[in-house]
């Protein structure tokens, strides 16, 4: 069963609705976690998927893939949170330590070494982006969402959504590879920033 035909069933049995919070809760929380820190995660996965239930009988059935639905509902109310990001990523500047890190890691050792050495400038750059630059650019890089699920998202069009990873990528670029306070170990961004 697809999700969009669960969400359908569920407006008449609302336990239906666990079967796509089953498939998505772990990873709209890891999302959620990445952007606001483990004392928001919770709550606000929770509200993303209440919100979601709300909301049911308004979902287009006919669309198999709630995921791009769901992490729409999630940027928009981390966005309601937007000051508690930017705290979260000037503190890890400041700092030098994400303990938010710990909860995900790279695939390759090359990329772990990259991106423990560039945290603290890497936050600093994501706190610099504008909100909708930083929502763009951490749909596609920690949700891995495709342009197409983002423009479906945020309800931007595909082109916007280009845009603004664009402009996203070569702001962080340009902060990581010329941030003078950065660690001279990374001499290149993050892959995800190209």
């Amino acid at each position: 069963m697809d999700d969009g035909e669960a969400i359908a069933r569920s407006v008449d049995d609302p336990a239906e609705f666990g079967v796509v919070y089953d498939r998505y809760a772990d990873d709209v929380h890891r999302f959620v976690l990445r952007r606001l820190g483990a004392d928001l995660a919770d709550d606000v996965t929770a509200e993303t998927f209440a919100t979601a239930l709300r909301y049911r009988a308004r979902y287009d059935a006919t669309r198999p893939n709630a995921r791009p639905w769901l992490f729409g509902i999630a940027a928009n109310l981390v966005g309601k949170h937007r000051r508690t990001e930017v705290r979260g990523l000037r503190a890890v500047a400041r700092l030098g330590a994400d303990p938010i890190a710990r909860t995900w890691a790279p695939d390759g050792v090359e990329e772990r070494v990259v991106a423990s050495s560039a945290g603290p400038a890497l936050a600093t750059a994501l706190a610099k982006l504008a909100p909708g630059d930083r929502h763009v650019l951490l749909l596609v890089a920690w949700a891995d969402l495709t342009y197409a699920e983002v423009a479906e998202a945020l309800d931007l069009p595909v082109g916007t959504v280009r845009s603004r990873l664009h402009r996203a990528r070569q702001a962080v670029r340009r902060s990581l590879t010329h941030d003078p306070t950065s660690s001279p170990l990374p001499k290149e961004a993050p892959t995800w920033t190209r």
